[in-house]
């Protein structure tokens, strides 16, 4: 991926990455029904960076508490599932570590419905489980989730659709304007070639960096297994991120 510069009415020259076409999905994407109703009809403007976009507010540790990575804990009782523990690292073009990053993560319940008005799954909703974490990324940009493995959902999009089994990522650098969307899938899930988000991402190595690994080493015996996902900022191994109009299914 390159950078440009746009000119401001300012007159500073602000850079910016390129949209890497070649492997993100495009906004407009056939099988994607509602991505009709949803994609920009008109070229993009990039917003202008202020001293107040640039500085703050500062997204930092101080904004974490030490249970919001755990989204099984802070209700009555254990929620129903899969107990698993999701986590990887935080990574730049070059593959340096990128710290300090708040990682927010929303899903739905084992049961494959979203805490949420607006899911019409009918599905049980779970009293202990209300689907939302968040964490920050430590020195080498690692981060660790503790949640329930969510269930698979039917969604409309067209006959017999389901989603796959997926967990959201929303990354914020050091600014409220600094946001990345992504999804994480679990490795073999039988959903995959009818899933026209994910396959809405046309390369297929693009595709397989949104697929987690199981990851035996990091497993707690008798508690809980454990999945990698590393998430690659930007440059050839970049994982795709989507539209942030498009990160509610």
């Amino acid at each position: 991926m390159t950078t440009e510069t746009t000119p401001q009415r300012s007159g500073l020259l602000l850079p910016h990455y390129r949209r890497d076409d070649a492997s993100h999905p495009p906004l407009d994407s056939s099988g994607y029904r509602s991505s009709a109703l949803r994609h920009p009809k008109r070229p993009l403007h990039l917003l202008p960076q202020y001293l107040t976009e640039v500085t703050g507010p500062l997204l930092g540790n101080d904004r974490v508490s030490e249970t919001d990575h755990d989204l099984t804990v802070g209700h009555d009782g254990e929620p129903l599932g899969e107990r698993i523990i999701v986590s990887g690292r935080v990574l730049d073009s070059d593959g340096k570590p990128v710290p300090n990053t708040l990682i927010e993560l929303w899903q739905a319940n084992s049961a494959g419905r979203y805490r949420h008005a607006g899911d019409r799954h009918p599905a049980p909703l779970d009293p202990n489980f209300t689907g939302v974490g968040r964490a920050m990324s430590d020195d080498q940009g690692e981060y660790r989730f503790v949640t329930i493995k969510p269930g698979a959902y039917p969604w409309r999009n067209h006959d017999n659709a389901w989603r796959p089994a997926h967990l959201h990522f929303s990354l914020f650098g050091q600014a409220f304007t600094q946001r990345l969307i992504t999804q994480m899938y679990f490795p073999g899930d039988p959903l995959f070639h009818q899933d026209p988000i994910f396959n809405s991402v046309r390369d297929p190595q693009a595709r397989e960096r949104m697929i987690s690994r199981f990851d035996l080493d990091s497993t707690v015996p008798e508690w809980a297994l454990s999945y990698k996902f590393d998430i690659v900022l930007r440059g050839a191994a970049a994982t795709p991120f989507e539209d942030e109009e498009e990160d509610d299914d």
